[in-house]
């Protein structure tokens, strides 16, 4: 056994790669199988992924030393690379058609999410602005909210809300976007480019225009990109300056 252990951590990238295909695998069979696809794979696959973060230990389970590949796997420049991937495919006339309203959804989205997700943490008792910015950052994306707690200075705990209100927020798009996306007229890549910069959540987005139509997915993807970039953008400096001379 230790000897395993010692391969495993010896190949740790390698075992990551398995252990996440595995997961992949069976959480889109069970979407599949079970669910119609009413439930994406991918929605599965992160709640997986969060039971066994809750089990992994404080640094989750690239603590473990078997699971050590998890942290590369895991790390920003692997997470950056998939962010930008997800583009792949897009057609930039298709990208030119959408214009000014494309820009327009990305920062009246980014003010939504910020402005939604503040005001149930100061509801909750988070009444300063440095984690109103933080959580609201958060509800942007689960990138933003901890780019933005650490530079207004939040508390480690403020910043670990953030990340869950934006992981809760990705799961959530994940599983409606199926559901709303027929009503909503979602089924051409303008409307999807509209949808990505309004709601961001690239994992959402992408994963539930996967489960509506596996085409629109690098144009939503596309502009929920440029959503998490407008977060952290605007939720450190003039959306915490605005915050900052209403709050202490």
């Amino acid at each position: 056994m230790n000897d395993l252990i010692k391969l495993l951590d010896k190949n740790g990238l390698v075992f990551a790669f398995l252990l996440v295909s595995i997961i992949m695998y069976v959480s889109y069979f069970i979407g599949k199988k079970f669910t119609n696809n009413k439930i994406p794979g991918a929605a599965i696959a992160i709640s997986v992924g969060l039971i066994i973060a809750y089990f992994g230990g404080e640094k989750g389970v690239a603590s473990i030393p078997a699971f050590s590949g998890m942290a590369i796997l895991g790390g920003s420049m692997l997470r950056d690379f998939s962010i930008v991937s997800t583009a792949m495919g897009a057609s930039f006339s298709e990208i030119k058609k959408t214009g000014l309203i494309g820009l327009f959804c990305l920062i009246l989205g980014t003010i939504i999410a910020f402005t939604v997700g503040g005001t149930i943490a100061y509801v909750m008792g988070y009444t300063d602005a440095k984690s109103f910015t933080t959580i609201g950052a958060g509800a942007c994306t689960f990138i933003v909210g901890p780019v933005t707690g650490a530079a207004v200075g939040a508390s480690s705990a403020v910043i670990a809300i953030s990340i869950a209100v934006g992981v809760i927020k990705s799961i959530f798009v994940t599983i409606l976007t199926p559901f709303i996306a027929k009503k909503l007229g979602i089924d051409n890549p303008q409307s999807a480019m509209i949808f990505g910069g309004l709601v961001g959540s690239t994992s959402g987005v992408s994963a539930g225009l996967a489960a509506t139509d596996q085409k629109l997915v690098p144009y939503g993807a596309l502009t929920a990109t440029f959503h998490t970039a407008m977060g952290c953008l605007l939720c450190p400096s003039i959306l915490y300056f605005i915050v900052h001379n209403f709050l202490p």
